[in-house]
């Protein structure tokens, strides 16, 4: 327990993290490249997988509190507005899942997460980015951008995509663009004609395109994800501006639904879509990676923060259970590397099936269309989310 702890990142993968490790009684800095923590990001959704942690974090209520309970995930056509599949959530969710599916603003998360770990006494440190790390007999030495030195008994990389200390552990491999970018945005459920937009989590797919809507803040905002085929932009920020006017004129001849939300949009931002393959190594003697640092994932399954939440579980659990800490990365590593890859990979693959972009995905959505008249397409599309949702970390460590 008297492990002096370092962790590369403060966003919600870092913090859960920190959170989780110093609950179990160890000493953790945060080390931030950013030298403000700000309103980054929108909306992101937490499935039950992910509740289940943040209720053994203790801040479950708090983050209810910020949250919009929507009523179903539904699968709509770009144009008519037909419905693929509808799968339950509110209530049917948190009776079959035993946790709650919300929709929360990525800043309120963050924030709560930051206020839990100050109460906490995590030591955190912003505009100090890691640079890398050495390892010797003599122990661990990290690497600050600024030149400086830390000497930690444990390092883990939550540095996201662009990770530094993936890079110094297996090599610097650049991401991959997928092909793809991103649009999101949020706007006053007030500047929207009422009842507008579906108390969902909306998802409506089209040629070489699909669009996302869901509310947040119990309702207050609406908030937007499209995103689109096209090879010309390739900047990664989240904070990019976009052209409100370009991201109309890309989604004209859309449903009503989703035209009518843009038109009362004031601003939005762009940011391509990058990737890397799944990783067969995490783990470096006593050097761990976390989150998109070693699993990045594609927004098409809504599982980049809730695998992060779960990787900050599994890896305090295995740190305060095994006394030696290469058996607890190793143990760590085993169990987050299947379940990753494959929700990875699924994400990947929904790429299609969302942009009608391939044969297999045309062949798919007619399917679901001629299931959805006989009521058995949204059985089929519980059945593909129930691995994911179902699974309770929480539960399978103790």
């Amino acid at each position: 327990m008297s492990k002096k702890i370092v962790i590369a990142g403060a966003g919600i993968g870092g913090l859960c993290a920190a959170l989780a490790l110093v609950k179990r009684g160890f000493e953790v800095a945060v080390y931030e490249q950013s030298p403000q923590l700000g309103e980054v990001g929108a909306g992101l959704q937490l499935s039950p997988n992910a509740m289940h942690v943040l209720q053994t974090l203790d801040v479950a209520e708090q983050v209810k509190a910020k949250a919009f309970r929507p009523k179903s995930a539904v699968m709509r056509h770009y144009q008519t507005g037909k419905t693929y599949f509808t799968v339950p959530l509110s209530d049917t969710a948190t009776q079959k899942y035993a946790a709650d599916y919300l929709h929360i603003h990525r800043a309120d998360l963050h924030s709560l997460l930051l206020n839990a770990c100050e109460k906490q006494k995590v030591s955190i440190h912003l505009g100090q980015a890691v640079q890398g790390y050495q390892q010797s007999a003599q122990g661990l030495t990290i690497q600050l951008e600024s030149g400086t030195s830390l000497v930690a008994d444990l390092l883990i990389g939550a540095d996201g995509i662009k990770s530094q200390v993936q890079a110094c552990m297996l090599g610097q491999t650049p991401a991959q663009f997928t092909g793809q970018v991103a649009w999101r945005g949020v706007v006053a459920a007030n500047k929207l004609p009422k009842g507008l937009i579906k108390p969902n989590a909306n998802l409506w797919v089209g040629p070489g395109k699909h669009f996302v809507s869901y509310y947040l803040r119990g309702g207050d905002l609406v908030n937007f994800v499209a995103v689109q085929e096209r090879t010309d932009w390739h900047k990664e920020s989240w904070n990019e501006p976009g052209n409100i006017n370009e991201l109309r004129d890309t989604f004209d001849g859309w449903h009503p639904e989703v035209t009518e939300l843009l038109a009362a949009s004031e601003q939005c931002f762009l940011w391509a879509l990058f990737d890397r393959p799944p990783l067969n190594q995490w783990t470096d003697k006593n050097v761990a990676l976390l989150g998109d640092a070693c699993h990045p994932m594609l927004p098409f399954l809504a599982q980049g923060a809730a695998m992060a939440i779960e990787d900050s579980y599994a890896l305090a659990h295995y740190l305060a259970t095994e006394n030696d800490t290469s058996t607890a990365l190793k143990a760590y590593q085993d169990l987050r590397l299947s379940r990753t890859s494959e929700i990875q990979l699924g994400a990947r693959k929904n790429a299609s099936l969302y942009h009608m972009s391939s044969p297999i995905g045309q062949a798919k959505l007619a399917v679901l269309s001629g299931l959805s008249s006989i009521g058995l397409s949204d059985r089929l599309a519980a059945n593909k989310l129930d691995p994911i949702y179902a699974y309770n970390i929480v539960e399978q460590l103790n």
